[in-house]
């Protein structure tokens, strides 16, 4: 029987238990999938723990929500074969050997790519993809601020910039963090323990601010990205790992600025949209523009050993589950 890692109830990572789990046939419009590779995100973390506002339930369950791997049976109506490799970016169920999944919710993998990179691309590149091109609608010459940019998220950020012309100015938990941010195209690395990030954001724009702020940390770091913006800036919150963004009002608000709260989902939900910006990002993969890069891989029974690398800011990079 396949296993999976299930959840009796939340809490801490030793909550999660590898054991066998049933999977059952593919009705219409789905399809069972082997999985080789499950990307780790912070959401895991959330839901885990349950303090996320889209909590698992009802419990027991398996969380995760990123992955790729092979189908195996495909039920009437799902536009894959067996044999096909494919990859989704956010569906939870993911920590698992074997899984159903709605053919909607997955993305072909092209040659080329490996398991490995799919898993460790989709929802992070997607991310990425998202906020560049729909949130903030970048161009060549533009400057931004990238927070947590040693992060999965944050080192596919500092490629795309690169091979944007975007500059990016990234904050970082160490001196070890700021070096690998940079050799992945960072162009100004600000390290959060010593630094005031909004004083030197100001300082490497000389007063002006930057075009966009991309705030994945929340609580601790959302009134300093407020005063990086410049004037008609974006300032796009899309992750809480430091805790509920404070009590701001529109008095709160630089001049001119706009701030969203950003969600990948808005590609996602939509399979043909979520497709295309799918192979566009592959196709920047297999040109050599953005290359993932893997800061850990664990066997998934060890996703508590995982988890807690995650939880107390040690991982850089992305960090994946193998199977198989």
């Amino acid at each position: 029987m396949p296993k999976a890692i299930r959840i009796h109830a939340t809490g801490g990572p030793e909550v999660m238990v590898w054991e066998d789990t049933p999977v059952g046939d593919p009705h219409a419009g789905e399809v069972r999938l082997r999985q080789t590779a499950v990307g780790l995100n912070f959401l895991d973390i959330y839901h885990r723990a349950g303090t996320h506002h889209m909590p698992l339930d009802p419990l027991p369950a398996t969380p995760g929500i990123e992955g790729a791997g092979v189908v195996t049976a495909a039920g009437e109506g799902a536009d894959f074969a067996i044999g096909d490799r494919v990859a989704y970016p956010i569906t939870v169920g993911a920590y698992a050997e074997e899984r159903i999944i709605a053919a909607d919710d997955l993305v072909p993998v092209p040659g080329g790519i490996s398991d490995v990179q799919a898993a460790a691309l989709m929802l992070k590149g997607l991310t990425t993809a998202h906020l560049f091109g729909n949130v903030a609608n970048l161009s060549r010459g533009d400057r931004v601020l990238f927070h947590a940019a040693a992060g999965g998220v944050g080192l596919i950020a500092c490629q795309w910039a690169r091979h944007l012309g975007v500059e990016l100015i990234g904050t970082v938990g160490s001196d070890e963090k700021a070096e690998i941010a940079r050799v992945q195209g960072c162009a100004h690395t600000i390290v959060y323990g010593r630094e005031d990030f909004a004083a030197r954001v100001r300082d490497i724009t000389r007063g002006k601010g930057v075009q966009a702020v991309f705030d994945s940390v929340g609580q601790d770091t959302f009134m300093g990205s407020l005063a990086c913006a410049a004037e008609d800036a974006t300032v796009a919150t899309f992750g809480l790992a430091s805790g509920p963004l404070p009590a701001f009002g529109f008095a709160d608000l630089p001049l001119g600025v706009s701030v969203c709260r950003a969600s990948v989902r808005s590609v996602t939900d939509h399979p043909a949209r979520m497709r295309e910006a799918a192979a566009a990002m592959f196709s920047l993969v297999s040109e050599g523009h953005i290359t993932p890069v893997i800061g850990g891989v664990y066997n998934m029974a060890d996703a508590p050993a995982a988890h807690r690398e995650m939880e107390a800011r040690r991982t850089t990079g992305s960090i994946v589950f193998v199977l198989g």
